[in-house]
């Protein structure tokens, strides 16, 4: 007998493409060092990741044995949950956070100190990059509330997919 998909290593979860999710909030903090477009491809690497965790996520889905009708819904019920919690808590969300974080910090270094303009940029990108690992867990269950308290409510009764 097959072990159970549970005991599954997910590769989009469990491995170092996982960090692929939180290539704009790199992104973001170098914003103030690096051209735009370097700043646009992560969200691209970002996004990228988002669309390739909600494919895996709605392949799984649709290889459970089950009657096709309810095939059909467990795997968009498993892309379109999968695709707008990472679309929040791994893209907008965190990507926003730090560039806000970030815009302060250099506009109150500017303003609160004397500090040559690139000590001001490589300090405003060191603290948006220490913020990363402090952001990550409070967004991920705030975005898990907001799609228990929304979305999720719209699912017919099929399994709930995990979502991080």
């Amino acid at each position: 007998m097959p072990e159970p998909r549970a005991a599954e290593r997910d590769l989009y979860r469990d491995t170092w493409v996982r960090y692929l999710g939180y290539a704009n909030e790199v992104g973001e903090a170098f914003r103030s060092l690096v051209p735009a477009a370097v700043v646009w491809l992560s969200y691209g690497v970002s996004s990228s990741y988002v669309l390739a965790d909600a494919i895996d996520k709605g392949k799984k889905a649709g290889d459970v044995s089950s009657p096709e009708a309810g095939r059909r819904t467990r795997v968009t019920v498993a892309v379109v949950d999968t695709f707008v919690w990472q679309a929040l808590a791994s893209v907008a969300i965190p990507g926003f956070t730090v560039n806000r974080v970030c815009a302060a910090s250099l506009y109150v270094l500017g303003t609160a100190t004397r500090w040559p303009l690139a000590v001001r940029k490589w300090t405003t990108t060191a603290v948006g990059l220490l913020i990363i690992p402090v952001i990550v867990h409070p967004i991920d269950r705030s975005v898990d509330f907001l799609l228990d308290s929304s979305l999720r409510k719209l699912y017919p009764s099929v399994e709930k997919p995990s979502s991080s």
